[in-house]
């Protein structure tokens, strides 16, 4: 399925400053980057960093003197997926993990799951299936956290959503994180664009690792599960900002698109009644 995503950053940059950058879009085996640009006004230099064992693509700006600076991302990208059967993703026991998945187990700054263990393993642990027990934190979160625009902060963690039952997209992610490693099933942060969330943003999510295979969920439900352009998976948001930023810098605007640029899109959504979970290949 083909989509073009735009995303924009704009700041004030009161002294030299450097930026590392998180908007681009993956380029994996599920996501072909079919066109981009990226362009910065006034001009700077770019240098584009992958990390060890990473797939993220920062870009790093270093910007030497004041200036009004405007980010402007653009791209079509082509996204695959497929769907699998709920009863076929069975939890993957510990010893037999990979090594790169073990890390999504432990306790990392938003996601405290060794606070939230008692809380998860009393209303989901005698859940047998994997699938299905992500299935039901995710949607108890959907049922017990209200979506609410500026009602948490760059500190709020999933231990702080439990008890205040409020947030927005990035604290639904963190709290199923944190849920999921509780019960010994490694879960990642998720960023990317969304085809029609509304209003236009840049969204977070979470990846479960259920089955041998990395199955997306959404807590919010605001959006399609197959209309996501990845840009960045982490342990946390903290793995996954979109703008990192070093030196006095005042931030002025931000906005974030997916459009669709193909046709035959038909929305997916998990359904209790028929569950079918969905990774992108």
């Amino acid at each position: 399925m083909k989509f073009r995503v735009v995303g924009t950053l704009g700041y004030d940059v009161l002294a030299p400053a450097t930026f590392i950058l998180n908007i681009h879009a993956l380029r994996t085996q599920a996501q072909a980057v079919l066109e981009e640009s990226f362009l910065i006004e006034p001009y700077h230099k770019i240098e584009e960093l992958t990390p060890q064992h990473a797939e993220n693509r920062f870009i790093r700006v270093e910007v030497t003197e004041p200036a009004k600076l405007n980010i402007a991302y653009n791209a079509v990208i082509d996204t695959s997926f497929k769907q699998t059967e709920g009863n076929l993703l069975t939890n993957v026991p510990v010893m037999q993990m990979d090594t790169s998945v073990l890390p999504y187990l432990f306790p990392s700054r938003y996601c405290q799951s060794d606070k939230l263990f008692r809380f998860a393993h009393n209303k989901f642990g005698k859940i047998n299936n994997a699938f299905e027990k992500v299935l039901a934190l995710t949607d108890w979160i959907h049922s017990n956290v209200e979506y609410l625009s500026g009602s948490t902060n760059s500190q709020t963690s999933a231990y702080d959503t439990v008890t205040e039952q409020a947030g927005v997209c990035r604290d639904f992610a963190h709290l199923g994180i944190a849920l999921c490693r509780a019960l010994d099933i490694p879960a990642r942060y998720f960023t990317g664009y969304a085809y029609q969330l509304n209003p236009p943003d840049f969204h977070a999510c979470f990846e479960a690792f259920i089955g041998g295979e990395w199955v997306i969920f959404d807590a919010t439900k605001l959006v399609p599960l197959n209309g996501l352009v990845k840009i960045a998976t982490g342990r946390d948001a903290a793995d996954a900002a979109i703008a990192t930023i070093f030196g006095q810098v005042n931030f002025l605007t931000i906005t974030a698109s997916c459009e669709l640029a193909d046709e035959n899109f038909e929305p997916v959504y998990y359904d209790s009644n028929n569950p079918m979970g969905l990774t992108y290949l």
